[in-house]
């Protein structure tokens, strides 16, 4: 467990001379020993450098590719996004959601898509007429609100405007989950509510 941890090097040092990101490793090692088919983790990546951030993503992957049922529990959702299959989410002791990554996200997320146009002013204006929402965004193209892509293509292709780039936008796990709990935060800071330049 030691080598599969990346210890081994380490091996003869006592413990409490170890950073955090190697107690980590040290706890994950402990917790293989056994050869566990179910292993529960409480914030893995916590204390790890880049390297071994990557190394518990591979090693999570693996061991469920082998059969295992892993429980992770996180607060770091960009993270978690990487690696988990199925979501459950609790909050002030209740089940607010217990589904597949994918779902999650489309269930708490609107559509959006982001749009860069031959001639962004008349695109603009018929995306409007047509009474979708605009905003502008940082590289001087439009985000589309409540659109998919083939609805804003479409009206493009209609009114003959050249497109320069064309995507849906997903929430990211952490906003789908903001989404989902913005009633059920116990402790929330008062902030500013961010603002979305338009044109």
């Amino acid at each position: 467990m030691l080598e599969e941890t990346g210890l081994a090097t380490v091996a003869g040092r006592r413990i409490k001379t170890f950073s955090l990101g190697m107690r980590q490793r040290l706890g994950i090692a402990t917790a293989l020993l056994g050869d566990p088919p179910v292993l529960l983790l409480d914030e893995p990546a916590n204390g790890l450098d880049p390297e071994g951030i990557v190394w518990i993503r591979q090693l999570l992957r693996r061991l469920a590719e082998e059969g295992r049922t892993i429980l992770v529990s996180s607060h770091l959702m960009n993270e978690t996004a990487t690696y988990a299959d199925h979501l459950v989410v609790l909050a002030r002791g209740r089940l607010l959601a217990d589904v597949s990554m994918p779902d999650f996200i489309e269930q708490h997320s609107q559509a959006r898509v982001r749009v860069r146009a031959g001639d962004p002013a008349r695109l603009r204006a018929t995306l409007l007429g047509d009474g979708y929402t605009v905003l502008g965004d940082e590289d001087g193209g439009w985000v589309v609100e409540g659109a998919r892509a083939e609805q804003v293509g479409a009206v493009a292709a209609r009114e003959g405007i050249p497109v320069l780039e064309l995507a849906d936008e997903r929430a990211s796990l952490e906003q789908a989950y903001l989404a989902l709990t913005a009633d059920e935060a116990e402790f929330a800071a008062a902030t500013a509510a961010p603002t979305t330049p338009t044109t």
